[in-house]
C-alpha cells in the first residue's frame, strides 16, 4: 500500500529479488537447453572440405614444380579430423531486500533492495589432424602402376575428350608414341598418334564408339565396338582411324589388350603410363625463371609439338613470377618464386582437377578407411 508520499513500497521490496530469480532461472534454463553440437555443423562440415580441396590443390601443384626441378615429390593424406569443442560457464546471482523477512533493517520510506549477478564463460576449440604419408608399398602401389586401359577407354565412354585422355594416360597405342617430357627419356609426339587424336574426338562427338565387357578365358576382357552410320564423314573418320592403327578395316569389335605392340589387327594395344609418368609428363609444361635455366637448377621448357592441324597446345599451363599473383586457381612459392594456375584458364582447371580424379583409377589394396571428420561437442 501506498504511505504518505504516495510510494509504494511493498511493490518495490518484492519486485526487485523476484526478477533477479527470474533472471537467473531464465538464464539456467537456456543454457540448458542450447546445444553447440547442431550450431557447428554447417559450418565445419563446409569449412573443413574447402580445406582439405585447397590443401590438396595446394600439394598437387608442389609436387608438380618439385618433379620439373628434379626435387622428391612428397604426399601427405588427410587420415583423420577430430574437432573438440568444450564450452564452460559459471552463472551467480544475489538479491537482498528488509521486505517480509528479507533484511531486518527496515527503511521508512522503501525497502533497502539490492541485486548482483556474475557470470563466466569458456570456450575451447582443440582440433587434432592426422596426416599419413604416402611410401613403401602404398607409394609402388599409388603411384607407379600403369593406369590400366579398360580404365582409360571407360573415361572416354563416360564422356571424357579421348584427345585429352590419350595425350594424359597413354605412352604408346599399336606403335603410336604420344610425346613425353620427363627429362630421361623425352620424345615428341609422333604425327601420326595427333592425326589419330583427331579422328577418335570426331567419332566420339558422333556417339559411334561402345565398349562391352567380355569373358576371354579366365579372365576379361573389354571390347572396342565402332559402329558405322550411313554417314559418308563419319565412316571416312573411322576407316581413317583403323588404318592408322592397323586394324582389319572390315571388323567392327577390337579387343583392348595392355602393350605396346598388337597380337593381330583386330586387338588394341596400349602403353598406358603410371600416375607419376603423368606427373612428370605434366610437369615438363611448366615456365620455369630463366635464372634458373641459365644456373642449370631445371631444364629449359620444350617446344610445343606439331601436329596436322598446327601447333598442339600444352595440356596444362603453369605460369610463374617473382611476386604473388592476385587471382590464381591455384599458387605455391618455391625457391623464391610463385608458380600458379590462372583462375581464367578454364581449360587448365578442368585438366588439373580431372588430374585429382585419376588417382582413383589404380587399385592402392590399403584396407585404411577414408578420411572421418569427428566433431565431439561438450
Amino acid at each position: 500500500m501506498p504511505d504518505s508520499d504516495g510510494v509504494v513500497t511493498s511493490v518495490t521490496g518484492v519486485a526487485c529479488p523476484r526478477i533477479a530469480m527470474l533472471l537467473v532461472v531464465v538464464t539456467v534454463c537456456t543454457a540448458a537447453c542450447m546445444g553447440i553440437g547442431p550450431g557447428t555443423v554447417n559450418r565445419d562440415r563446409f569449412e573443413y572440405t574447402t580445406a582439405v580441396a585447397e590443401s590438396w590443390k595446394r600439394q598437387m601443384l608442389l609436387n608438380l614444380v618439385k618433379l620439373r626441378y628434379g626435387d622428391t615429390p612428397i604426399f601427405l593424406d588427410v587420415g583423420q579430423i577430430v574437432a573438440g569443442y568444450t564450452v564452460q560457464s559459471t552463472l551467480t546471482a544475489a538479491a537482498t531486500a528488509n521486505v517480509f523477512g528479507w533484511s531486518s533493517a527496515p527503511h521508512p520510506t522503501f525497502p533497502d533492495a539490492s541485486v548482483g549477478l556474475g557470470a563466466q564463460g569458456s570456450f575451447t576449440d582443440r582440433p587434432t589432424i592426422t596426416y599419413s604419408p604416402l611410401a613403401g608399398e602404398r607409394f609402388a602401389r599409388a603411384m607407379m602402376t600403369p593406369l590400366p586401359p579398360t580404365s582409360i577407354m571407360s573415361l572416354i565412354q563416360a564422356g571424357y575428350p579421348a584427345d585429352g585422355v590419350f595425350r594424359l594416360a597413354v605412352h604408346v597405342v599399336n606403335g603410336l608414341h604420344n610425346r613425353y617430357g620427363g627429362d630421361l627419356r623425352a620424345r615428341v609426339g609422333d604425327p601420326e598418334f595427333y592425326e589419330l587424336l583427331g579422328h577418335l574426338r570426331r567419332i566420339q562427338v558422333s556417339g559411334l564408339i561402345d565398349l562391352r565387357v567380355q569373358r576371354v578365358g579366365p579372365e576379361e576382357a573389354v571390347v572396342l565396338s565402332l559402329r558405322q552410320r550411313r554417314d559418308p564423314t563419319v565412316d571416312a573418320e573411322i576407316l581413317a582411324a583403323r588404318k592408322l592403327l592397323g586394324l582389319d578395316p572390315t571388323a567392327t569389335e577390337y579387343r583392348i589388350m595392355y602393350g605396346a605392340v598388337a597380337a593381330n589387327n583386330r586387338e588394341i594395344a596400349m602403353l598406358t603410363r603410371s600416375i607419376l609418368e603423368v606427373l612428370i609428363d605434366l610437369s615438363s609444361f611448366i615456365s620455369v625463371p630463366a635464372a634458373h635455366v641459365a644456373e642449370r637448377r631445371v631444364g629449359p621448357t620444350s617446344a610445343d609439338d606439331e601436329g596436322p592441324e598446327g601447333r598442339i597446345a600444352p595440356l596444362l599451363r603453369i605460369a610463374t613470377a617473382m611476386e604473388r599473383p592476385d587471382d590464381a586457381f591455384a599458387a605455391v612459392p618455391y625457391r623464391g618464386y610463385w608458380f600458379w594456375i590462372d583462375d581464367r584458364d578454364l581449360a587448365s582447371k578442368k585438366l588439373f582437377t580431372f588430374l585429382m580424379f585419376i588417382f582413383t583409377l589404380v587399385e592402392t589394396a590399403t584396407k585404411e578407411a577414408p578420411p572421418v571428420v569427428t566433431i565431439p561437442a561438450q
